[in-house]
């Protein structure tokens, strides 16, 4: 197994004032030779928009873009017509295919939003444009790992145009767990939330995350209040 840790201190990070965002991998005028990517994972940011503010509408395309927000509400309106409040227990995805324009607001007047916000390079180019959102608080279950994300539009969670799948952990005491990545190849990239994980020789921290190859099982630790994201994903060079 081999593993490259990213310190959450160590983050691009940009404050604009009513947007203060950290970025995992390059990202606008964040930018880092060894962290342009992993695997298909494009952008892991992490983004606290302030009450009353948000991005204007722009433009994508070929991207899958998932947001997770962890804390507050936000507002979303699309090219197709979608207009929707993605809050704290939910998951958005948005396949940008052929293209889309789109805005994000914060809708509140006295709370920021605190979200996740993931790109993933698809394997299907020119495909036309989807949303969905789902609550996934009656996906995650206390004290272990459950599907929110994955290839298949059948199976549990959101589904994207990629073999990848994204697995959210929430424990409320110390606990060991094992999983088991689930194509032939793929990567795993490990994001603790909150709280600490245990694996290997590395302790890890809130913001922290770890890059994992050349391995299909991966077993760690954590302390309790810990929520942790995996985000497994093929590791195509680009």
């Amino acid at each position: 197994m081999k593993t490259v840790v990213h310190k959450a201190n160590t983050r691009g990070h940009a404050n604009h004032g009513w947007l203060d965002a950290h970025h995992t991998f390059s990202f606008a005028d964040y930018y880092h030779t060894d962290r342009m990517h992993f695997g298909v994972l494009r952008v892991l940011n992490d983004d606290r928009i302030a009450a009353g503010k948000g991005f204007g509408t722009h433009p994508h395309n070929n991207m899958e873009i998932i947001s997770i927000p962890l804390k507050g509400e936000l507002e979303h309106k699309d090219s197709m017509g979608n207009s929707s409040v993605i809050k704290a227990g939910e998951i958005q995805v948005m396949s940008a295919g052929t293209g889309i324009l789109h805005s994000e607001f914060n809708p509140n007047d006295d709370q920021e939003v605190n979200l996740l916000q993931i790109w993933i390079f698809p394997h299907l180019k020119d495909v036309e444009p989807r949303y969905d959102q789902l609550s996934i608080s009656d996906i995650k279950s206390k004290n272990g790992l459950k599907q929110i994300l994955s290839p298949d539009a059948d199976d549990e969670g959101v589904w994207i145009y990629q073999n990848a799948w994204f697995h959210l952990g929430e424990f409320d005491k110390a606990s060991a767990s094992t999983y088991t990545i689930k194509q032939k190849g793929n990567g795993l990239y490990l994001f603790v939330v909150e709280g600490q994980v245990f694996i290997k020789d590395y302790k890890l921290e809130k913001r922290d995350g770890l890059a994992i190859t050349e391995t299909q099982i991966v077993e760690f630790k954590v302390s309790a209040k810990t929520k942790v994201l995996l985000i497994d994903v093929p590791m195509f060079d680009l």
